[in-house]
């Protein structure tokens, strides 16, 4: 690219992306590892029939029927006008930095987070303020509150629970953070439904914050990371600004078909959830009898140290056929939560690696 004219701040940088490699078990980018049943697999070959005979004609512009039925899935009193859809949450944060972010704007997150929300950032021309974490992966209000107050960003991202290290913020440090941010602020809770029992949402804080946005995916309980949906809730004036930077027709008539069947079968899909969490808890337990170093978990991944040298860790796991993620702090290793038989293998390659 040395000899293109592209922009100077894209220069130097190395694109997003986890290994994708052909390993019998795959632990490294948080998916679901329980497949659709053949049962869901011909109903989402039905509801895909029955909209190819329609595909030489654009979509429903503004998704207007998945919309309803994601509202009626989140609950919490939220309604479709509410909520968002697009392709993946990343492209949903993508359209929220261009409506409210851009150049001469700053965003604010607490890292160690989810890499995605730098990267979005720095493309869409937004300044990008680091605030860090505290050492245990949590963010006390105080701590949040005095990084908004210095910095006084445009949006704040909060993510709950946290990637990489798993760990959920209390709804007092997200009130603290509405009470004194200046602009949009952003809780991502891609990983919400494999929460504890009990743990709140940020859904409960939309009525009377007309700048909070709740941004969630199918991708990881719902099994569908293939279908790419993310979707967000907030105030109806929101929606309304999105709707001035979002691409025409960009969620096509097959992903809201199959988007919407999926929902149709979320007790099926989610009854996955609590299964994954009893084996990331058994993980986490196992780990730490081992000597390891763990982040409290509310996700359905745990990360994990400490190493001298984690990409001799990480290599030797993967010279055993299971693939981890080199990601986070740098004497951490992350591993997704899978099957039995695939966590099974993970600790068998751990301890020979090690």
């Amino acid at each position: 690219m040395s000899d293109l004219p592209i922009r100077d701040d894209l220069r130097g940088r190395e694109p997003y992306g986890a290994p994708q490699l052909d390993v019998p078990v795959r632990l490294n980018t948080n998916e679901n590892p329980y497949p659709p049943s053949p049962r869901l697999v011909e109903a989402l070959g039905r509801a895909v029939a029955e909209v190819a005979g329609g595909l030489n004609r654009y979509p429903d512009r503004d998704a207007v029927e998945l919309r309803k039925d994601l509202a009626d899935y989140l609950g919490h009193g939220v309604t479709a006008q509410q909520v968002w859809a697009a392709n993946g949450s990343n492209e949903i944060i993508q359209q929220i930095l261009q409506a409210f972010g851009g150049p001469g704007r700053t965003a604010l997150g607490f890292e160690p987070s989810y890499s995605m929300h730098p990267i979005i950032t720095r493309v869409s021309g937004t300044e990008w303020i680091d605030a860090y974490r505290d050492e245990d992966f949590g963010l006390e209000a105080e701590r949040a509150v005095a990084a908004i107050e210095e910095h006084r960003p445009d949006i704040v991202f909060l993510t709950s629970p946290n990637n990489p290290t798993g760990t959920s913020l209390p709804l007092e440090a997200i009130e603290a953070v509405l009470a004194v941010a200046p602009g949009m602020v952003v809780v991502d809770e891609a990983y919400a439904e494999f929460r504890r029992q009990g743990t709140p949402s940020a859904l409960s804080l939309l009525p009377g914050n007309p700048r909070l946005i709740v941004t969630r995916t199918m991708s990881k309980a719902f099994a569908m990371a293939g279908t790419r949906v993310g979707y967000l809730a907030a105030d109806p004036a929101v929606i309304d600004a999105l709707l001035l930077v979002r691409l025409p027709y960009h969620l096509s008539a097959v992903t809201q078909t199959v988007a919407r069947t999926a929902i149709a079968y979320q007790g099926e899909l989610l009854g996955a959830v609590e299964t994954l969490r009893a084996e990331r808890d058994a993980l986490v337990g196992w780990l730490r009898g081992e000597g390891f170093e763990v982040a409290d978990s509310d996700a359905n991944f745990v990360l994990f140290g400490r190493f001298a040298d984690r990409r001799a860790v990480w290599q030797g796991v993967l010279d055993r056929g299971v693939l981890i993620r080199e990601v986070g702090p740098p004497e951490w290793l992350r591993v997704s939560v899978g099957t039995p038989e695939e966590m099974a293998a993970f600790r068998a390659a751990l301890k020979a690696a090690l």
